[in-house]
């Protein structure tokens, strides 16, 4: 592993800078959290900024390069994972600062590869993502190649030395910093048609610290899209099988489907869901390299499965005015164990507007009610965003 971070250093040292075309690019996000947890005697809240900034590099229509660092400070009364305030919710934006991203990358023709600290997201970002919703996202020491065999097939591999999580590299659990990985990630695409778009994947994740947490799963996605301003039906499905790998010594094979058809009228769309992550009582299926807040409610409750398994159904309304300017979304989800038992409910509401020409602003609202499982929990975010 060390030879891999001191090959990626090497990398991106040998172009000569003075040869590259410059960019910069910039991204400021300003947020308000405040979290009523009943499991804790005292509120949570955290005013936090972020500073991602980032020079890109390039050489040619073949090679470039990115150096990117990101710096984030807080205030407010809350656990943020490395500042020892236990007693306190947690809402996981800790102060401080570190690189973010620093990749070489080579393309010709539809082929490419990248190698070196990187972003990397696959799919909908169920099984591997960025965490993005986090001040301090996650990223990949990885080499990730990507091949577009033709204009409906595009076919990507991932390899995965270490993980960053969103914890930072202040965090007082080491395992919540990052985990060494030797990790495996496949996934085919393939557009059927104008509307019809199939997934496969496998993900052979070996966490080289947590030998419990090594996985391998193989699943497949389908889905349909409709074109903007159109009425009418779509759908998404989605199967996968989750068993032990490499040197787990537990031994177990979960199941995972979800499920959600939907309807677009005017400018809203309507969706129904279930989304099954199976378990067994002792253990379940996990997803540790997800984004893991887009799934199972805003609350944040579900971000590891309880061992009893986890099926969330909800329904959701969303939708946009003014020409898309405002964006808008409701959802109310109902949790139940796969073995036993109810775990809870949950309503969800956003709303994201335009101030000026360049800032996001948005709300959003999270509410759980528990009924078996954690504590009621409820969750407010002011955000303002800018970036280039």
């Amino acid at each position: 592993m060390n030879m891999f971070r001191g090959g990626c250093a090497l990398l991106l040292a040998v172009p000569t800078l003075a040869c590259a075309q410059v960019s910069a690019e910039w991204n400021v996000r300003l947020r308000n959290e405040h979290v009523e947890d009943h499991a804790f005697l005292h509120d949570a809240d955290a005013t936090t900024l972020r500073l991602r900034l980032g020079a890109k590099f390039v050489w040619s229509d073949e090679w470039s390069a990115l150096i990117e660092g990101e710096g984030i400070v807080a205030g407010g009364a809350h656990d943020d994972g490395a500042n020892g305030r236990r007693t306190l919710p947690a809402i996981v934006d800790p102060e401080g600062a570190e690189w973010n991203q620093a990749w070489v990358a080579w393309k010709r023709g539809g082929k490419q590869a990248t190698l070196g600290r990187q972003r990397v997201t696959f799919g909908n970002q169920r099984w591997v993502g960025n965490s993005g919703w986090r001040q301090n996202e996650q990223t990949f020491d990885a080499l990730s190649l990507q091949w577009h065999v033709r204009d409906q097939l595009d076919v990507r591999y991932a390899w995965f030395d270490r993980v960053h999580r969103v914890a930072g590299d202040r965090a007082i659990d080491p395992l919540a910093r990052e985990r060494n990985l030797s990790t495996h990630a496949f996934w085919l695409q393939w557009a059927s048609g104008a509307t019809w778009q199939w997934q496969a994947f496998a993900l052979l994740h070996d966490d080289l610290d947590v030998r419990t947490a090594s996985t391998a799963t193989s699943g497949l996605r389908v889905s349909t899209t409709r074109k903007p301003q159109t009425t009418g039906p779509s759908i998404a499905a989605e199967y996968a099988l989750q068993r032990d790998y490499a040197d787990n010594p537990l031994h177990f094979a979960h199941s995972y489907w979800r499920i959600e058809p939907a309807w677009t009228f005017a400018q809203a769309t309507g969706r129904l869901g279930w989304e099954h992550l199976g378990g067994n009582g002792a253990h379940a299926l996990q997803t540790p390299l997800a984004s893991l807040h887009a799934f199972n409610g805003w609350a944040d409750k579900f971000n590891a499965t309880p061992p009893g398994g986890l099926d969330d159904r909800w329904l959701a309304l969303e939708g946009a005015a003014r020409a898309g300017t405002l964006e808008w979304q409701v959802a109310w989800h109902r949790y139940d164990a796969d073995i036993g038992g109810d775990y809870g409910s949950e309503w969800n509401a956003s709303l994201g507007f335009p101030v000026g020409k360049r800032v996001k602003g948005l709300v959003k609202y999270a509410d759980y009610a528990a009924d078996g499982f954690a504590q009621d929990t409820t969750k407010l975010w002011f955000q303002l965003e800018w970036s280039r």
